[in-house]
């Protein structure tokens, strides 16, 4: 898959920017750390999306969608 497939069409997302971030001068500690933040964000966006998901069940439920 391309990367411009999947990144943002918009200039300065900062998702498209670390996509593109040179890796090579990272330590094998520093890409670990970016690792584990990437992880981090991973589970922060599954929980929003999750909330995401739920809030819309309730209101079709609510309003019998």
């Amino acid at each position: 898959m391309d990367l411009d497939e999947i990144l943002p069409k918009k200039a300065g997302d900062p998702l498209a920017d670390l996509m593109r971030q040179d890796l090579d001068p990272l330590s094998v500690a520093e890409l670990e750390a970016r690792i584990a933040a990437l992880e981090t964000e991973i589970v922060r966006t599954r929980g929003k999306m999750e909330r995401a998901v739920n809030h819309r069940a309730s209101a079709d439920s609510l309003f019998k969608r």
